[in-house]
């Protein structure tokens, strides 16, 4: 082999410089092999589309340093209470209104307490019996959390790597690279699905990203979903003054990362709103399958649904179709201009 394997095998043994040599291909030939692979395994024409809400804000004793929500920092964001049941009902009939057919839930712990899951388990039963998947992102789980959750019917566990190994120290001090690893490890022996990627633009080198990239793909299992979000920089927080990402080195990111995990779907995350929408067109042909719709992402900005809807109908795109146990969510374009008909 010449650096290279086929990239149509799924593979859990990536060797860092296998994964750099593939960033360091030609730009053209990049996004072709990884369009190639994309199209092998998945419906390049559908995207799966989530809605993400903050159900705790703020207050959250870590210091990531990419966190508006870390209490340390002085970012204008206010600590609030865990919602009430019928205040997330209310925004996920919204979200399948709008043609989402996961509904992710977001709260900035450190870890839920024993007291917290109840009231989560009652939310995640609650949105599930709409019909659509159902996500959480909740911090590190204790003994049993991830079961619990299960049982209630949660679908992905979100959980972050964040960034490479060797770089890790570098944004985050309140927990270690590896426990993330065992809240991974929690999230599969409960039998949940894996939401799990990272951030890039935060400083890091190619070959931390690549590094980063390793991390994920040799994981016991890929994870279904991998989320690649572009740093947004907060007022306040440490990596405020970051440098700027070069666009196409955020589109080589997303090609490596389907070639290196070819079976899972890989979500044009955070930082969609800095983004011009040929750069998005970029990254969904070179093999992002998934994105967040709706006008904010926890404490962040995203681009307006309507937009979103307007972008999919000017590339050929079309919401991906969702069987959850209760019930077949249809997500299709004509669902949408029903349920928005002032969408073009």
């Amino acid at each position: 082999m010449d650096g290279m394997t086929s990239e149509f095998a799924v593979r859990h043994d990536w060797a860092l410089a296998e994964i750099e040599a593939i960033f360091n291909l030609p730009f053209m030939d990049l996004l072709a092999r990884a369009h190639a692979v994309h199209a092998a395994h998945h419906d390049p024409h559908a995207v799966q589309v989530s809605t993400l809400l903050s159900i705790k804000t703020g207050g959250c004793p870590e210091d990531c340093a990419y966190c508006p929500q870390a209490q340390r920092y002085h970012t204008g964001v206010e600590a609030q209470k865990l919602l009430d049941v019928d205040a997330v009902l209310e925004r996920a009939r919204a979200a399948k209104a709008a043609g989402a057919s996961r509904f992710c839930m977001g709260a900035a712990w450190r870890g839920p307490k024993d007291r917290d899951i109840p009231k989560v388990a009652e939310m995640i039963h609650a949105v599930k019996s709409l019909g659509l998947e159902t996500c959480a992102t909740m911090g590190l789980l204790g003994e049993g959390h991830a079961r619990q959750l299960k049982d209630a019917g949660l679908d992905y566990y979100n959980h972050n790597l964040d960034t490479a190994p060797d770089f890790y120290g570098e944004i985050i001090h309140t927990r270690e690279f590896e426990d993330r690893l065992d809240t991974l490890d929690e999230i599969r022996h409960a039998g949940l699905k894996t939401c799990c990627g990272g951030i890039v633009g935060m400083g890091e080198t190619r070959t931390q990203r690549a590094g980063l990239l390793q991390a994920l793909a040799n994981l016991p299992e890929h994870p279904q979903s991998v989320p690649i979000n572009q740093l947004v920089r907060v007022p306040g927080t440490p990596l405020e003054h970051a440098p700027d990402m070069d666009p196409f080195e955020f589109v080589r990111t997303i090609a490596v990362t389907r070639i290196v995990m070819p079976e899972s779907i890989v979500r044009l995350s955070a930082g969609r709103q800095q983004m011009s929408d040929e750069l998005q067109a970029l990254c969904f042909f070179a093999g992002a399958g998934s994105i967040f719709m709706g006008e904010k992402l926890l404490t962040t900005g995203n681009p307006d649904v309507e937009h979103d809807h307007a972008l999919f109908a000017r590339l050929d795109l079309h919401p991906l179709h969702i069987e959850t146990e209760s019930q077949t969510v249809v997500t299709t374009h004509a669902d949408i201009l029903e349920a928005c008909p002032h969408v073009a």
